[in-house]
């Protein structure tokens, strides 16, 4: 191998990497290092640069990560600098590792709002952003051990320097390595972390434990073959594994209990997991007959589990030596559940509100740390490793730092309620990234969000109706019902009344009038409904819904006389069947005047030769009819089959614009509304355009809320149905 680095030690430590981590490809990580290499020289970097990567890929090494992580690792840093390009990293060590690195660079990110002195709901914001914002889990291994090296390095930096790194990490990755299980990356970042925040507390702390955490480690193992020894002689098969407390827990526990060092008895813990409940006490009795039991120092969690559904026994000895020892004995399958179930350790630890989704993925997470080892191949690892993204929350920064929680799917609009509900009313547009976005954006995790306001609070209706996507959480959605309620009572009856009126505009329904609507949505009086369209009570869906039922019952059944179906065609045109009522087997054909379609009110007119022609109810030419032909209208409503079908003509007129025709159909598509036919005619003089649109939609209230949609639509000025 060529020499690396101008630092002796820091070959000797490359090749200490390539033993820890066999498995792994040195081709390809010794490539990583010669490029690492080259871009520290090319900066003028220092040989501490090239160490601080290479511990960074041992601490993964340790955790037997693959080849990926241990060039990310090394790699991450000059792309974060500047000083690599990612299409390099890809070159040199392939498409994912280059994925990983650009994984790290994002989480970067998140330094420039973990600010000094963060409250617990910042971090707890802060952590569950990093954990919902990765595709690739081994990014946030990558991100913990590159903290857990400058934490280790952290000596000779400033005082301000240490103090805010120290912060950032009790706060976010210890505990984040704790929810992942990582315990021994855990328990040296809260070490270091409590050295640099509470020098004299742990310097304190360290006399008096008058003991080196090696001399206890070496302690522990003396006991743990002693109990394994004594198990065997009482034939359990038990897996028995110890753990020496470390300084930051035994202060939490001392500031918890409000007791000195000398109370404190499990400085020093061993686990004995056992098959049976029987076995544990079983244990317990071989625990207890090796050394003197401590008073008051027991507890039976498996006979009184915790209120989190926590199960073990805990008891306190006196061992080897005249030490004291904490010992945890449980089965496999209570562990299993302290370790990932609803009896997490780490909700125990911190105290924190369940959220049952980020549980999910971190259970997701352990698991997939203790199966890595079965994976062989690299790509079926990394497929694994990915995370899945349907995770129903998403978190977006304010421009002050702060995070802010959402649902899923939620809109700048959303983020301006949540913030504050007069900020809310006052939003005119939003910011996202620096760029202006339309209110109906929907936001992604990491993101920043800014407001834009006027003097006056003004919200829109449209922004309660769901169809138009301004709004996803109905506590955004209530807010503006609330403020529209609060304005006075007869300007929003004006108000509903001028919207109820363009929706049946809109329809196509306006013979239907106000009094049967307001009967058919159990309103008293027409006032009443004009009231409740004002306020944001009733939406615009809800109106179609009544309309579209009202048109299904307008031509009721004549109870005398037979009814029979006879579809039919004329002149090339298919006709609908229509049900014909009072009469035989008659010839039916479409009116052209009018053009009724299926579900409209019709009626219809017996002809000379030529069968029923069916009329639209409200055409012209059947309400100009002359009297002395008024007894040969005839009723007749849609045959059941068309019921699920409605076919109509849409007339949408906007201001032109490249574009706006390919915005138009993929809302249809996207609705699922089957297009017919669309003929577009521009006026260059004006610069507007007039656009016929023929679809088929399952129903009214579909057709009502795709005309909303495309009227929602940048230029468009006006949708209509004609027929």
């Amino acid at each position: 191998m060529v020499s690396l680095t101008r630092d002796p030690a820091a070959d000797q430590g490359l090749a200490g990497l390539l033993v820890l981590a066999p498995d792994c490809d040195p081709d390809r990580v010794a490539a990583a290092w010669q490029r690492l290499e080259a871009s520290a020289r090319e900066a003028g970097g220092e040989a501490g640069d090239l160490r601080d990567a290479l511990g960074v890929a041992r601490i993964l090494a340790d955790l037997h990560l693959d080849t990926e992580s241990l060039c990310a690792a090394l790699l991450h840093a000059p792309v974060a600098r500047g000083m690599l390009a990612l299409q390099e990293v890809a070159r040199i060590c392939g498409p994912l590792t280059a994925r990983l690195v650009d994984g790290v660079v994002r989480m970067d990110t998140i330094r420039d709002y973990a600010t000094s002195g963060a409250d617990e709901q910042h971090a707890e914001s802060l952590r569950k952003m990093l954990m919902a914002m990765v595709e690739d889990v081994r990014v946030v291994l990558v991100k913990l051990a590159a903290r857990l090296q400058a934490m280790r390095g952290l000596r000779d930096r400033p005082e301000a320097e240490r103090r805010q790194v120290a912060e950032e990490t009790r706060a976010i990755f210890a505990p984040l390595a704790n929810r992942l299980g990582i315990w021994q990356l855990k328990w040296e970042l809260e070490d270091l972390a409590f050295r640099y925040l509470e020098p004299d507390t742990y310097q304190q702390l360290a006399r008096a434990l008058a003991e080196r955490r090696v001399d206890r480690e070496r302690h522990l193992q003396a006991v743990t073959a002693t109990l394994v020894q004594e198990l065997q002689g009482q034939g359990l098969i038990a897996e028995v594994s110890s753990r020496s407390k470390h300084l930051y827990s035994i202060w939490r526990k001392m500031q918890r209990k409000g007791v000195g060092i000398d109370e404190i008895f499990d400085a020093r813990a061993v686990r004995i997991l056992v098959e049976e409940v029987a076995g544990c006490y079983a244990a317990l009795g071989v625990v207890h007959g090796l050394w003197q039991h401590i008073p008051r120092e027991f507890d039976d969690y498996i006979a009184n589990p915790k209120q989190n559904g926590y199960r073990s026994l805990h008891t306190a000895v006196i061992g080897p030596e005249g030490r004291t020892l904490e010992v945890q004995i449980r089965t496999f399958e209570m562990h299993q559940r302290a370790e990932l179930g609803i009896a997490a350790h780490w909700r125990y630890k911190e105290g924190g509100r369940q959220d049952q989704a980020l549980e999910r993925k971190i259970h997701w997470l352990r698991q997939l740390l203790e199966w890595k080892d079965e994976f062989a191949a690299s790509e079926e690892f990394a497929d694994h490793f990915r995370v899945d993204d349907s995770d129903d929350r998403v978190y977006v920064f304010t421009p002050q730092g702060r995070i802010v929680d959402l649902p899923n799917g939620a809109t700048p609009l959303d983020f301006a309620y949540h913030i504050h509900t007069d900020i809310g009313h006052r939003c005119r547009g939003a910011k996202v990234d620096g760029k202006i976005v339309p209110l109906t954006t929907a936001l992604q995790t990491g993101q920043q969000v800014e407001i834009l306001t006027t003097k006056q609070p003004a919200p829109s209706r449209d922004w309660l109706n769901q169809h138009l996507g301004y709004l996803r959480t109905s506590r955004a959605r209530s807010k503006v019902r609330h403020w529209f309620r609060s304005q006075d009572h007869d300007k929003n009856i004006v108000a509903g009344r001028a919207v109820l009126d363009r929706e049946l505009k809109r329809l196509a329904a306006a013979e239907i009038g106000h009094e049967r609507l307001a009967q058919q949505l159990k309103f008293a009086r027409p006032e009443e409904l004009y009231a409740a369209l004002g306020f944001g009570d009733l939406t615009t869906a809800q109106v179609a819904g009544a309309v579209g039922a009202l048109l299904d019952k307008t031509a009721p059944a004549v109870k005398a006389g037979g009814e029979r179906r006879r579809p039919s065609t004329t002149a090339g045109t298919s006709s609908p069947p229509v049900r014909i009522h009072g009469v035989g087997d008659l010839l039916t054909q479409i009116a052209r005047c009018c053009a009724p379609v299926a579900g409209d009110p019709c009626i219809g007119f017996i002809t000379r030769g030529r069968g029923v022609t069916v009329h639209r109810c409200d055409c012209p030419n059947i309400l100009r009819l002359d009297e002395a032909k008024r007894d040969r209208l005839i009723e007749v409503r849609w045959g059941e089959e068309d019921a699920a079908g409605l076919a109509a003509t849409l007339s949408v007129h906007a201001y032109d614009r490249t574009g706006l025709l390919r915005d138009i159909t993929t809302v249809l598509g996207n609705e699922g509304v089957n297009v017919v036919a669309i003929n577009s005619a521009s006026d260059r003089r004006r610069h507007t355009a007039a656009i016929q649109i023929k679809v088929e939609a399952a129903g009214i209230e579909q057709l009502s809320r795709v005309m909303a949609r495309i009227g929602a639509l940048t230029n468009v000025l006006d949708v209509a149905r004609v027929s």
